[in-house]
């Protein structure tokens, strides 16, 4: 059994303003927001004494400044898309890899796809709406994944709704989950 560290993003922009007015404010792959930045900042120390083998981080701008935030650049970060929210709104749109490596220009994005993220099933205002038994086959195709790492502690960090559908718990932003595969 592996040992593995489910980790939620930080706060991002979208996360904020949808807070304040229900309302989704049609921001792709929202970044981290001043309030998401101070979460990472607190929940550094925590992460940091995991003593983890690898971070996994989806391609989502907001995972991969959590992951960086928490972690540094001294742990290996690997990108996957397995673990990539369910989309059901604007933020849960990826951005191209060549549009991340500009972003992230140390982190390798070349054995991604574009599109990475489900584009099928587009509602009325344009949203990809991904069927859950979708995430289910990638919740399965994960934990698959995970197991054939050689890595026995693994820091993951994703997303609220495929955790959720993963663990059936509810994540606040920056909170650490341990469990096994």
């Amino acid at each position: 059994m592996k040992t593995v560290f489910l980790i939620r993003h930080g706060q991002s922009t979208f996360n904020e303003i949808y807070a304040r007015t229900l309302v989704d404010p049609n921001l792709i792959d929202a970044p981290l927001s001043p309030t998401g930045e101070t979460q990472v900042l607190q929940a550094r120390r925590t992460a940091q004494a995991l003593k983890v083998e690898l971070v996994v981080s989806t391609p989502f701008t907001r995972a991969l400044q959590t992951a960086r935030g928490l972690f540094g650049e001294a742990h290996p970060l690997v990108i996957e898309c397995l673990h990539r929210e369910r989309v059901s709104a604007s933020c849960d749109i990826g951005r191209s890899p060549k549009l991340l490596a500009a972003d992230f220009p140390d982190l390798c994005f070349d054995h991604i796809g574009d599109p990475w993220w489900h584009a099928e099933d587009v509602d009325d205002n344009g949203i990809p709406q991904e069927p859950l038994e979708t995430v289910h086959g990638r919740i399965a195709q994960f934990r698959d994944w995970l197991r054939a790492r050689p890595e026995q502690r693994i820091a993951v960090v994703g997303h609220s709704a495929f955790f959720f559908h993963m663990t059936s718990h509810r994540f606040a932003n920056c909170e650490i989950l341990e469990t096994t595969v």
